[in-house]
């Protein structure tokens, strides 16, 4: 047997490996914490928050809209698009709870707004009587069951010369709440369709106005 001793570890060198493991550890769970962060940013879908800016050309217009606003992942890229998805929460639920507004950006030669509807098409539609215990301040008139407006119902302000108006469907399958359709002109050669649940129509005095906030910081109004 040799008389020589194994040697031992060094203990310094023991340190400096559980350094190192230990800033691997934190580094990790640092990537972590910032890819959660960044999902919970998109799928908020809010204005006010700080993160990569996308440019969109659309009707003549340079949109600079974050990252985050877009419905769908795939579609958040740079250039020239037909029509833009976003998704963005508003204050127009009942005491002001946030409702997601879906908004769909396109050419004004895809759309036609709602207020031109309401005479041009809704109108003629209308069935007889109206609806009670709707938002305050709208008129709700049912749609015949014909040409597609079964079971719909359109909410316009009576006394505005360029009225708000929506047009809402009853809940299907699994909704607990009717969706709404609203479609107005924006900025010169763009046209947004809004799309949203009947429970936003609480603020709907605001609706424009708070949509108009979001939509002017990109360019598009």
């Amino acid at each position: 047997m040799s008389g020589d001793a194994e040697p031992h570890p060094s203990p310094l060198g023991f340190n400096l490996m559980a350094i190192a493991v230990g800033a691997a550890m934190l580094a990790l769970g640092a990537a972590y914490l910032i890819d959660a962060a960044g999902k919970a940013n998109r799928s908020d879908g809010r204005g006010d928050d700080i993160g990569l800016v996308l440019n969109r050309s659309l009707g003549g217009h340079d949109l600079q809209i974050p990252a985050s606003w877009f419905r769908y992942e795939e579609l958040a890229t740079d250039g020239f698009a037909k029509q833009i998805e976003l998704r963005l929460q508003l204050p127009l639920g009942a005491k002001g709870k946030a409702q997601t507004i879906d908004v769909t950006l396109l050419p004004r030669s895809r759309a036609r707004p709602s207020a031109a509807l309401l005479d041009g098409v809704y109108l003629h539609q209308f069935e007889d009587g109206q609806l009670s215990g709707g938002p305050v301040g709208l008129v709700g008139k049912p749609l015949r069951p014909t040409e597609g407006y079964a079971g719909e119902v359109v909410w316009y302000d009576a006394l505005a010369a360029d009225p708000f108006v929506a047009k809402c469907s009853k809940p299907v399958e699994s909704a607990v709440v009717g969706q709404c359709l609203r479609t107005v002109y924006l900025a010169p050669g763009i046209a947004a369709v809004y799309a949203f649940p009947e429970t936003a129509l609480a603020g709907w005095r605001a609706f424009d106005a708070e949509m108009g906030e979001r939509l002017r910081e990109i360019g598009a109004l």
